[in-house]
């Protein structure tokens, strides 16, 4: 009787998940192991595969345009992950504050986060314009340099690292909740030894965060190494054959789009996106890894 109640749980269990497990296989692991196919072969999007061997492999090492796309989209990544790890950290311990308006202004924090990012580009390109935008009349108002953040190329990968932030309302309200878990009486007896903030953050605050900190690397890095939208809009397209100022927004991901559907070379870029994914697993890996080192899972 009882095996066949388990049966029935197991039969019910699977009916209701099977939309999912379908989504799963339909629309990740196909494309998956299809990408792995194509790069391959030599296609064009149209007609039929053609298989070609290691030629894709071959013309990605001789590639020039390769280590430009993975200069700008390194360099990005590892700008934008820590800097966004402590601007939500320091959000969290603002939001954290036993203010009468603390709930306005974590709506107002996450905001952002909730907006389409073409939208927040848009904006960004005309707060950023160095003709009318709102930014650098602020800075000439203060005495400061003027800046041209979207056609200097020393300051565009800058720029889309500040951009960043104001998607940091998200994660900023995860750390909230992890805050909220730290058992009132570490604090407690930090007070007693006579503790001040800082120590207190350092060595409860900080240490209990570290799970979540770890998540938030591995969630960075993801979106870090896919940066798309942001170079695609600020370029106008990619059109002309030049991203940004001297290809200074020519990030992986763009490089990707630009040989599937620009190029239509599509074996080539299933090739880019197989060696894209062996090196992201391979980088999540290690950071798992390093995290044992310093991750914090106990009170």
């Amino acid at each position: 009787m009882l095996a066949r109640l388990d049966k029935r749980n197991l039969r019910n269990a699977l009916l209701f998940i099977s939309p999912w497990i379908v989504g799963f296989l339909v629309l990740q692991i196909y494309p998956i192991g299809y990408s792995f196919y194509l790069s391959a072969t030599e296609y064009s999007g149209f007609g039929k595969p053609l298989f070609s061997g290691l030629n894709n492999l071959k013309e990605l090492v001789k590639d020039p345009l390769l280590s430009t796309t993975i200069y700008n989209t390194l360099f990005y990544t590892l700008l934008a992950v820590p800097i966004g790890i402590v601007v939500a950290i320091i959000l969290a311990l603002a939001m954290n504050q036993k203010v009468a308006e603390v709930s306005v202004y974590r709506a107002i924090y996450y905001l952002p986060s909730i907006l389409p990012a073409f939208a927040l580009v848009f904006v960004w390109i005309l707060f950023t314009n160095p003709q009318y935008g709102l930014l650098n009349r602020i800075f000439v108002a203060m005495g400061l340099p003027f800046i041209d953040w979207i056609g200097d190329p020393r300051f565009t990968k800058p720029s889309l690292v500040i951009l960043a932030q104001y998607g940091a309302g998200g994660p900023a309200l995860i750390f909230l909740a992890s805050l909220r878990a730290i058992p009132k009486d570490l604090y407690e007896s930090a007070d007693i030894d006579g503790a001040g903030v800082f120590r207190k953050f350092f060595h409860i605050t900080l240490p209990m965060l570290t799970p979540i900190i770890l998540y938030q690397i591995i969630m960075g890095l993801s979106g870090g190494l896919q940066v798309f939208t942001q170079a695609y809009i600020i370029s106008g397209g990619a059109r002309g054959g030049t991203v940004g100022s001297q290809n200074s927004l020519f990030f992986y991901v763009l490089y990707i789009y630009q040989n599937a559907f620009k190029y239509s070379k599509m074996g080539y870029a299933a090739c880019l996106s197989v060696m894209f994914f062996a090196v992201s697993v391979v980088i999540a890996m290690a950071v798992f890894r390093w995290g044992r080192s310093w991750v914090s899972y106990d009170t």
